[in-house]
């Protein structure tokens, strides 16, 4: 099949390099001169695992190139994929901008017969609109417009892909059906059939439900911290019911991303504008953005209520691991509030530092984890990289002006930061201080030495 993908963000670059690699021949076209310079040069300029690789060889095969003419991608192709941006708007509403500039360019060098698909994830009733801003502008309706949601995961974007779980398609005829079950045949995946309509609200409603799982376990966990409970083992335990399942039951500090932030916050204004007022999913919105900032509240009881002057390391700065992205993550909420609190921090991460320096302007930034350590009243860990899981305890601590460490991915186990001597404070399970059991260590050696000296 031949494919037009416009659009070369996360969704459009990954689905074009992921359908060229299972043998179409794809063509990703985006107006960004510099971007497409460097993607037909091979270079990524997202990080993605594996992705540059998969890029590279299927260029050389001849199935993947990249342009900035609409016009060149269209020229043959069977299918054009939307795949652009639908940014949130000031009061939370998907901004279409990007689909509409898109769809009348499509319109204005369509071939007769083209089926396009909307990847981007857009509010009920865009598809329709497409279809119309693309008549509109070539004077007839010899095209077809189907909607087909991505449920891409970034980190895991391409097994995502390669191996998708299911795949939804909203279409309104059997050739468009049949192009799409064409197209996924490959992924030997679950296809749902259903209407332009509800493979729209399909994005929504998923994203929302994950969304609510996980602002479920972190009210579940606060109330854990209150009465000596442990989140972990509580979530072990819920999640073995099939009917609840054990994903999206790990307690921390919140989601991120460029997904369930802006899609919770679109289907809101889906709903409102249907004339239903949703109760369900602004409490989802609200307890996460309540529960960025529990890390902090927990630094200033671990020192004392006053963090002026403290040196803080803060790891992590992505809003997960296995990706630079930082759209909407915890960070960005924690180091403006450790800032008010007149705190000196120093944050590390292993790959977003330069979305960083954008993003959090006059951060300092550290080239290691050491470095970021080095000297610290405490540290907070934010991203649960496989690079700060393997951290030597002896080794941090042996950096730390304290060790102090306060974690919102519960990546350590309590029981083993207690014997290396930390003050550990995580997400839904109790506190330790191994610090303590330093000191009564101490006194039980003086108090031996004096027994054996008063005793002759």
């Amino acid at each position: 099949m031949k494919l037009c993908v416009i659009g070369t963000g996360y969704v459009g670059l990954v689905s074009g390099v992921c359908y060229s690699h299972i043998g179409h021949e794809v063509v990703c076209v985006d107006r960004d001169q510099e971007k497409i310079k460097r993607l037909s040069q091979g270079e990524v300029p997202i990080f993605e695992p594996g992705l540059e690789d998969m890029l590279a060889s299927n260029m050389a095969a001849g199935r993947l190139s990249f342009t900035t003419r609409l016009s060149d991608g269209l020229a043959v192709a069977d299918a054009a994929i939307i795949a652009v941006g639908t940014p949130a708007r000031a009061d939370g509403s998907a901004n279409l901008d990007y689909v509409e500039a898109v769809a009348k360019e499509i319109g204005s060098c369509i071939t007769a017969g083209l089926v396009v698909i909307t990847k981007s994830t857009v509010p009920v009733g865009t598809n329709r609109k497409v279809k119309n801003w693309i008549a509109e502008t070539c004077g007839h309706e010899d095209f077809e417009v189907a909607s087909c949601p991505e449920f891409l995961r970034e980190g895991t974007a391409i097994a995502d892909t390669l191996e998708m779980e299911r795949a939804v398609i909203g279409v309104e005829s059997v050739n468009a059906e049949r192009l799409l079950r064409d197209l996924h045949k490959p992924f030997q995946t679950t296809i749902v059939t259903c209407n332009l309509e509800t493979a729209e609200m399909a994005k929504y409603a998923a994203n929302a439900f994950l969304a609510t799982k996980i602002s479920f376990i972190n009210e579940v966990a606060n109330v854990c911290e209150q009465v000596g409970a442990d989140v972990t083992s509580l979530a072990e335990a819920i999640g073995l019911d099939h009917r609840i399942g054990r994903h999206f039951l790990k307690a921390g500090i919140g989601y991120g991303g460029s997904c369930f932030p802006k899609d919770t916050q679109a289907f809101i204004r889906v709903a409102q504008q249907a004339g239903y007022d949703l109760q369900i999913v602004p409490a989802v919105e609200r307890v996460n953005a309540a529960q960025r900032l529990t890390v902090v509240h927990k630094l200033k009881t671990a020192l004392g209520h006053n963090l002026a002057g403290k040196q803080i390391a803060m790891l992590g700065l992505a809003f997960k691991p296995n990706t630079d992205d930082m759209r909407a993550a915890p960070a960005l909420d924690v180091y403006p509030a450790l800032e008010r609190e007149q705190a000196n921090t120093v944050a590390f991460d292993p790959i977003a530092t330069e979305q960083a320096k954008a993003a959090l302007p006059g951060i300092q930034l550290a080239n290691t984890w050491q470095q970021a350590v080095k000297d610290a009243d405490a540290v907070l860990l934010l991203t649960d990289w496989e690079t700060f899981k393997d951290i030597s305890l002896p080794e941090l601590k042996k950096l730390t002006k304290q060790p102090i460490v306060i974690d919102g991915r519960n990546m350590f186990d309590p029981k083993e930061m207690e014997m290396h001597g930390f003050y550990y404070d995580s997400v839904g399970r109790p506190v330790v201080d191994g610090r303590l059991e330093r000191i009564r260590e101490w006194e039980d050696l003086v108090l031996g030495i004096y027994d054996r000296f008063a005793n002759g």
